[in-house]
This record gives C-alpha cells, sequence and structure tokens, in this order.
C-alpha cells in the first residue's frame, strides 16, 4: 500500500533522484603476476565461486545486498540482471 508519508519525504529529498553506480562481484581470483603477465585472449581465469553462488551487490565498498544472477528472458533476452535475495541493514551490513 502507498503510503503518503514517504511520498512526502521523497519530494522533500532531493537525494532520492541522484543515480548511484552499483557493482556487482562475482568472484575473486589470486593468480601469480607471472601466471598473469603469461595470459592471453581466451585464457581462463578461476573465480573462487560458482555459478550458483550468491553475487554480492556493493555501493563504493559497502556491501548492500546479495542475490543470484539471472538472464532476462523476451526483448531483453540475453541480459543479465540479480534477483536480490538478502538486504543489508544499512546501519549494521549484514550478517
Amino acid at each position: 500500500m502507498d503510503n503518503p508519508a514517504s511520498r512526502h519525504g521523497e519530494q522533500s529529498n532531493p537525494f532520492v533522484s541522484v543515480p548511484i553506480e552499483v557493482s556487482v562481484s562475482v568472484g575473486k581470483a589470486r593468480p601469480l603476476i607471472r601466471d598473469l603477465l603469461t595470459m592471453g585472449e581466451n585464457a581462463v581465469l578461476t573465480l573462487d565461486k560458482r555459478v550458483e553462488d550468491p553475487v554480492e551487490l556493493y555501493v563504493g565498498d559497502r556491501l548492500i545486498a546479495r542475490g543470484q544472477l539471472e538472464e532476462l528472458d523476451g526483448e531483453q533476452a540475453g541480459q543479465l540482471a540479480v534477483r536480490l535475495t538478502e538486504i543489508a541493514d544499512l546501519q549494521n551490513g549484514l550478517g
């Protein structure tokens, strides 16, 4: 249900329409520098996560949520998206 009080707060706060960049981390790798220097096109860098593992969403260096990668259908077929499965308490972070 629409809450008029929250809508009024949004209208009086100019920051709610400022876009922010959200980064999605799918995993990390720790190769040796010599391995990176010898990598070429079509080389494979193995990450520490599996395809079905949750991804992490960040604003700057702050973890804000976790989710699952999905591929969209229809007119946006092939486009990647994230279905949020866990939202951070912005005061305390994720557990």
